[in-house]
């Protein structure tokens, strides 16, 4: 099979350190893969305005974006003033979700997405959680119309008991990713990374089995499951690294890079 490669990259913990640095081994080693005319496809749970400067730290110019864990894909364009167009977005009533959550975590902290600009919150997240227009509303603003993403952070809880209590509610009617912070995303029912890689994939015209998905997060297992070659991060938890087909060198280790400089014959 030829043809390009998709290649489906996470941020945080994949393609930048936690501390939010990107590397220069990184940097070339994707250069190099979009030279050899490779499609490189940021895939985060990131919103977009704070994902847009990642694809500039990379030097590039041109290319998609799947944010909000798959309910925001856009492509770069320096055309637009903001540097982006949202190509399809995909929203959701949060109240349901909202209400029962509320009953079951008392101090919980919601915000939820204003695309392109920052979030909407009920009470303050811990400082660097969130960027962008901070705006801080009741519950009642805060559900007053669909969203993209709703963000919930419990820092009293674990995440076990998220996993617990969310799976008890049946929150049937959203996607829903437990973080390693005790932070939940939701999502719209059936979206993931991985519907929204599927999409692009086939806007690209890129044979299925030209795919392959590098992650670390719990946000990943869907992403890692449809690539042809889904590669998990060293530093992954173990569900992750057990979903993916091969395991490579952590975040410090720059483990992203040789996934990368295989896909263009280097060592």
């Amino acid at each position: 099979m030829t043809g390009p490669f998709l290649v489906a990259l996470d941020v945080d913990g994949t393609l930048i350190s936690y501390d939010g640095e990107l590397s220069t081994d990184v940097r070339g080693a994707v250069g190099d893969l979009v030279a050899a005319g490779h499609h490189v496809v940021i895939a985060t749970g990131r919103s977009v305005h704070s994902t847009v400067p990642i694809y500039r730290a990379l030097d590039l110019t041109a290319g998609w974006l799947v944010c909000s864990n798959g309910a925001v894909t856009a492509t770069i364009d320096p055309r637009s003033e903001a540097g982006w167009r949202a190509h399809e977005v995909v929203t959701f009533d949060p109240t349901f979700a909202v209400r029962l959550l509320v009953e079951e975590f008392p101090g919980v902290r919601f915000a939820v997405e204003e695309l392109g600009a920052g979030y909407r919150l009920n009470a303050p997240f811990p400082d660097g959680e969130l960027s962008g227009q901070i705006e801080v509303v009741d519950l009642d603003e805060l559900c007053s119309r669909p969203v993209t993403r709703l963000v919930v952070r419990a820092p009293d809880h674990t995440d076990e008991e998220f996993d617990r209590v969310v799976g008890r509610l049946g929150l049937h009617d959203v996607t829903y990713s437990v973080g390693y912070n005790r932070w939940l995303d939701i999502a719209p029912a059936g979206i993931s990374k991985a519907s929204a890689l599927e999409a692009v994939r086939r806007e690209l015209d890129v044979a299925p089995e030209r795919t392959v998905a590098v992650g670390d997060g719990g946000n990943d297992l869907e992403m890692l499951g449809w690539a042809a070659r889904g590669v998990a991060m060293g530093h992954a938890a173990r569900e992750v690294r057990a979903a993916a087909d091969e395991v490579t060198g952590t975040i410090d280790d720059d483990g992203l890079v040789p996934v990368l400089r295989s896909l263009v014959g280097r060592p």
